[in-house]
């Protein structure tokens, strides 16, 4: 009933919320990726996408799609390696930023191990920048990570605002330096945080400065500052700091994969996890569920 190649171009627009990034990714025209959201919408009967000429929404329907559209693909492609005989092995050494490390991304991880038994999996959980510099290095063969709008590396899974956290009681002054709590060089976010403010005239002050998400979490909680975040990751117990402060606007921020330039034997497992990760990636912007 349901076209794959329908379904796969339903998710890259679910998951990058533009037709036009959809097709990037894809490799398709944007036409093309209109065509096959119709076809499905007309499959399904139901609106999967409320748009307009600035904006690309799920509807509700939409939503309910995304999971079954993810299992179909799944059971889709495991029918194909089975068929076709191809198994997918040897050493993957994955980078993953620590954005993730509240996500679904370890159910992800899990369903490929569970899918590639063969495959020996090593994640390294690291800021960004790090990661960046570690698959230059060759010590990485696949990277999940941040990057700015304008840079070019990568394979888009989804595009964010960035947005100012913190405590709920949390009150900021506006004659007083706006308190930071930072990701360490060379954190994507730090660096964005920094240069707004500068460029608004804003005077600011470092009051925690952590490499664990958890410990810039646990700061926040306490009220002792802000931080700037992916909106769609806001961990709980923190809040969206009101327009009202007077802080400047961050920006948008963009979350890609990136493969290593020397594949040699890790390519396949490299595409397989990438593919995971694409068809699964309305799922990083959910929180783990609670016991896991």
């Amino acid at each position: 009933m349901y076209d794959p190649t329908q379904l796969r171009t339903f998710l890259a627009v679910a998951q990058t919320l533009s037709f036009t990034q959809a097709a990037r990714r894809l490799g398709l025209r944007q036409s093309t990726v209109s065509q096959h959201v119709r076809r499905l919408e007309d499959a399904a009967g139901r609106q999967l996408f409320a748009r307009d000429t600035h904006s690309v929404e799920l509807t509700e329907d939409g939503e309910a799609m995304l999971g079954f559209a993810r299992r179909l693909l799944e059971v889709h492609e495991q029918a194909t390696a089975f068929f076709t005989g191809t198994r997918v092995r040897g050493r993957l050494r994955f980078g993953a930023s620590e954005d993730f490390v509240l996500t679904r991304l370890p159910e992800i991880l899990e369903g490929f191990r569970h899918d590639h038994p063969e495959v020996d999996l090593e994640l390294t959980v690291e800021l960004s920048g790090t990661l960046y510099e570690q698959l230059a290095a060759g010590k990485l063969d696949l990277v999940l990570a941040k990057r700015r709008p304008e840079d070019p590396r990568g394979e888009l899974v989804w595009r964010d605002d960035l947005v100012w956290i913190g405590s709920e009681q949390l009150r900021l002054e506006s004659d007083r330096p706006v308190p930071l709590i930072v990701y360490p060089p060379p954190g994507i976010t730090r660096a964005r945080a920094l240069e707004v403010l500068e460029a608004q005239g804003r005077a600011w002050r470092i009051v925690c400065t952590s490499g664990s998400l958890n410990g810039l979490i646990a700061a926040a909680r306490a009220g002792l500052g802000v931080m700037a975040h992916s909106r769609r990751l806001i961990p709980p117990g923190l809040f969206r700091v009101p327009d009202r402060s007077g802080l400047p606007e961050l920006g948008k921020v963009d979350f890609v994969l990136v493969h290593g330039r020397h594949r040699g034997a890790a390519e396949g497992a490299a595409n397989a996890l990438a593919a995971a990760i694409l068809a699964g990636g309305d799922r990083l912007r959910r929180r783990q569920r609670a016991g896991r």
